[in-house]
């Protein structure tokens, strides 16, 4: 399931700055390499790239299919970042769903977030639908789960989602893109793990009275799209930092459709309103600031619809955002 679904040096390529000292005027390209199996991280800031090419969950979920392309088109968005020459990058390729077999593409997608995680790389996984938000964290619950076998804790994750909807749709006719996180809180009820979801950007006009229930039910930690603004946004930050000071570990997933639609056309669902990159950076700083990040995924990016690549680009400055260092 693991595959390269364009070459390398087509996809990882950008700009050189050849009248520039080369430790100054580096670039992502320049320095990501392909990541094979047992590759160990040789520094703590280690960041491995892996693509989740699906269309699965958003099509069962009656959505505008087209972030199955997302992951390369991603990758060359990406390319010409600055980034340090000390720093090891690496790509480990695409996990792709076939045809309509999401729940396996999970599963790979889990394993190969495990094997980045074991290996010391800090995975940031580009979807593909917010179905790839399930295998993310299963990914991650499994590495904390050998990690407590000896220890014998239980995982403590924290799940922070900017997103437009809760994606807490019942799965009793199978998952989606609009499942995954009932899909987690149904696990950690099954075996006695805390289920702690904080959800912002969330539109009124995009959920309805039933998945508010639920989030309530389930003790979600939510802010309305309408409530994240900039005079609200210390509010918001406390808000956040005491979600954060109860959680041990943190997975980071960005929706990109809770960003404004005039920001991010290229989506599934376009938000009429959306959470802007002035109110989502500070946040994001605030997550990385904790130490307790351990993984991050972009979801919904989809180039059909995207115009003069905006999405592509705000995908790009997110990334740089979460794993930029100081």
């Amino acid at each position: 399931m693991s595959e390269y679904s364009t070459a390398f040096d087509a996809i990882w390529k950008g700009r050189i700055d050849t009248e520039e000292l080369p430790e100054l005027a580096n670039r992502l390209h320049q320095q990501i390499q392909p990541l094979t199996a047992g590759t160990a991280a040789e520094t703590a800031d280690s960041v491995a790239i892996i693509g989740f090419c699906s269309d699965a969950g958003v099509r069962r979920n009656r959505g505008r299919v087209g972030a199955r392309r997302a992951p390369d088109l991603l990758r060359s968005a990406l390319a010409s970042l600055p980034w340090p020459v000390s720093r090891p990058a690496w790509d480990a390729g695409n996990v792709v769903c076939e045809g309509d077999e999401l729940e396996a593409a999970h599963q790979a997608l889990a394993d190969q977030v495990q094997d980045c995680l074991s290996a010391g790389h800090f995975p940031f996984v580009l979807g593909g639908g917010h179905e790839v938000a399930y295998g993310s964290w299963s990914g991650l619950n499994h590495y904390l789960q050998r990690q407590s076998e000896t220890s014998g804790s239980r995982p403590n994750i924290g799940i922070i989602n900017f997103d437009a909807h809760f994606d807490l749709r019942p799965d009793s006719n199978g998952c989606s893109s609009g499942t995954p996180f009932y899909q987690i809180a149904q696990q950690c009820q099954a075996n006695n793990w805390p289920f702690k979801y904080c959800c912002l950007g969330v539109s009124e006009m995009s959920n309805t009275a039933a998945l508010f229930q639920r989030a309530d039910q389930l003790n979600v930690t939510y802010r309305k799209d309408s409530e994240l603004d900039i005079t609200r946004l210390t509010e918001t930050t406390h808000l956040l930092q005491q979600f954060m000071a109860d959680c041990d570990q943190l997975y980071l997933t960005i929706d990109l459709d809770v960003l404004p639609a005039a920001v991010a056309p290229g989506v599934s669902a376009p938000a009429a309103r959306g959470v802007g990159l002035e109110i989502l950076e500070p946040l994001i700083a605030t997550i990385v600031a904790t130490g307790k990040l351990k993984l991050a995924d972009v979801a919904e990016y989809n180039p059909e619809f995207d115009i003069d690549n905006r999405t592509a680009r705000v995908s790009a400055r997110l990334f740089h955002c979460i794993v930029k260092r100081g």
